[in-house]
């Protein structure tokens, strides 16, 4: 990964060969696998940009008492798509901090951890480790 900011056209051209199709199995079998640190990260981002807070559940309380059904149709949907374009954008700002991070490790030694690739993804080095890690304290806590 460069340690440079991007052009616009750099993202753009990203961007367009991403919807190649197959481009994305493997990100997808990534996220599969460390969906559950992710997750933790995503509420804790929210959380801390409070996103999610007083004026949220105002929110929500506003729109489960509206009484004419259009206007909490129109009012739930909006909800729901800000709601939607927030977690992206917050996941595609934790997407790029995870590449840097695992761009960091890759100029590491690697070490294989213990059993191999976790989860049959195959993510390999310090990194796999980690989000296994991850995995495990995560899926501890959910419990």
């Amino acid at each position: 990964m460069p340690d440079r900011p991007y052009t616009a056209a750099e993202v753009d051209t990203a961007l367009e060969a991403l919807v190649e199709p197959g481009r994305l199995a493997h990100a997808q079998d990534v996220v599969v696998h460390a969906a559950p640190a992710l997750q933790r990260i995503l509420a804790e981002a929210l959380s801390e940009g409070g996103w999610f807070g007083d004026a949220h559940d105002a929110e929500v309380r506003r729109i489960a008492g509206e009484q004419d059904e259009q206007e909490c149709a129109r009012a739930l949907s909006t909800l729901v798509a800000e709601q939607t374009r927030l977690g992206m954008f917050v996941g595609v700002a934790v997407g790029f901090e995870l590449a840097h991070e695992l761009a960091a490790a890759s100029k590491q030694p690697i070490e294989e951890p213990v059993g191999g690739e976790a989860s049959g993804v195959a993510i390999g080095g310090a990194a796999s480790g980690a989000a296994q890690s991850s995995k495990d304290q995560s899926s501890t806590e959910e419990h």
